[in-house]
């Protein structure tokens, strides 16, 4: 089934929305929890996410913004709504303590096994966070789709609602000051 017999059914039959709830789920929670660094923000956020797409979707018309766009869009929003909100500029990106991947195990095992080895992989991870915790957040944004969530280019203008051109200006700029911030810190 395709995105717009799937957005079809959603709208004759909103209970349909599980059908994309279980697709999208995971790799917008991950982009959320890789944002935040809280587990439970992200599950929030994520949950507020989804209910504001599922009241939405009547209205969402399928215009070569694909409904994974869109969600990602939705999502992005919550996280900066989430940001102004409580001001936790300054706390985008904290380390999470190995006290906290405990707690992961009983809500999402499959989830937490996936993010650990994430982690993992990475011996300078949460370094490379602290450090890009330092930039401005229109920097933190595309650098955390392009380079956590594996977004093309396209995807990523259209989901920050900018042009490519802007986009690969916004990239440059902030690799750049992303990898001077690195280099202070050896």
């Amino acid at each position: 089934m395709d995105e717009l017999e799937l957005l079809s059914l959603v709208k004759t039959d909103p209970s349909q929305f599980s059908q994309i709830f279980k697709v999208y789920y995971k790799p917008v929670f991950g982009y959320i929890f890789r944002r935040t660094g809280d587990f439970y923000m992200a599950a929030d956020i994520t949950s507020e996410a989804f209910l504001k797409a599922f009241i939405s979707i009547k209205n969402f018309s399928y215009k070569g913004i694909s409904i994974k766009v869109w969600l990602y869009r939705i999502a992005t929003n919550e996280l900066n709504q989430y940001f102004r909100q409580k001001r936790k500029y300054d706390s985008l990106f904290d380390k999470v303590e190995p006290e906290e991947r405990e707690k992961f195990s009983h809500y999402l095992s499959l989830d937490r096994e996936e993010l650990e080895s994430e982690l993992q992989k990475h011996e300078q991870y949460l370094e490379v966070l602290k450090a890009l915790k330092t930039l401005k957040l229109k920097y933190q944004e595309v650098i955390a789709l392009k380079y956590f969530e594996n977004k093309s280019n396209r995807e990523i203008a259209e989901i920050l609602d900018i042009n490519e051109g802007t986009l690969k200006s916004l990239l440059s700029r902030g690799v750049g000051k992303l990898r001077e911030k690195c280099n202070q810190m050896l």
